[in-house]
């Protein structure tokens, strides 16, 4: 199975596990570009999206190990992976099952099990926009910290949804499916990868709580937060791109 790819920028490869998309095709997304742009001018990125046409079921097992094969032919020994959100749930798992690809890691905006909160509202979305519903206002608790910014993003989401609905909803439903049952806790002492993970203070996708248990969980994890940073601010953090050069070339 051939997956999604984007290459861009020159000097050390770096692949990166594109993080939640509607679409699981190789063009990013608006928000995608900027970051993918600012980490090619220090690397060769090799964007890679989540196969379509996923069939329901699919665990995130399955989907690390299509990774695996791809990762594999494509380079034939192991590389940098930086695995953003969604992406960072696959880079987590694919460092667990399939060692031998991966050479060190960076996980930014990700933990190893999503939180209560950030699975309901993902749920909720991916189930609604598969039934035909407006679904995007589902995911407003994790852009609003308080009542009001919460009603302002449940307006705004619930009219742009429209505009941002994928053509095949399922494929964004069965990664989600696959998202909701990840939980490699229990597994990160085994993993012996380098590990960076970044996240932001104020990430309401993710407690500060669950990146330190991840990273703390890690034998060769390190943890960086940024201050005052919300979920999508993480990756657009100037120095994102500067500090995800830093660990690599360290670790």
């Amino acid at each position: 199975m051939v997956l999604p790819w984007l290459e861009l920028g020159t000097g050390h490869p770096l692949v990166v596990l594109r993080w939640f998309t509607p679409e699981h095709s190789a063009k990013p997304s608006t928000g995608e570009l900027p970051v993918l742009t600012a980490l090619g001018t220090r690397f060769r990125v090799y964007a890679v999206n989540r196969a379509p046409n996923l069939p329901p079921g699919t665990t995130m097992a399955e989907i690390a190990e299509q990774h695996a094969l791809e990762l594999g032919k494509r380079f034939g020994e192991p590389v940098d992976v930086l695995g953003m959100s969604s992406g960072g749930s696959l880079a987590l798992q694919l460092a667990a099952d399939h060692p031998g690809v991966v050479n060190r890691m960076v996980v930014a905006g990700a933990a190893g099990t999503l939180p209560p909160r950030t699975r309901l509202a993902q749920r909720r979305y991916t189930e609604a926009v598969a039934a035909g519903r407006r679904g995007a206002q589902h995911l407003a608790p994790l852009a609003g910290g308080n009542p009001v910014t919460r009603a302002f993003f449940t307006v705004l989401m619930w009219l742009a949804d429209p505009a941002i609905r994928p053509a095949n909803p399922h494929d964004m439903l069965h990664f989600a499916q696959a998202e909701d049952a990840f939980d490699v806790r229990e597994r990160l002492p085994a993993i012996q990868t380098p590990t960076l993970v970044v996240g932001g203070e104020r990430d309401l996708a993710y407690p500060l709580e669950l990146f330190r248990e991840t990273a703390d969980g890690l034998p060769y994890g390190k943890l960086l937060i940024y201050p005052g940073a919300s979920h999508l601010a993480t990756f657009r953090h100037p120095d994102f791109p500067a500090d995800v050069e830093t660990f690599l070339k360290l670790a």
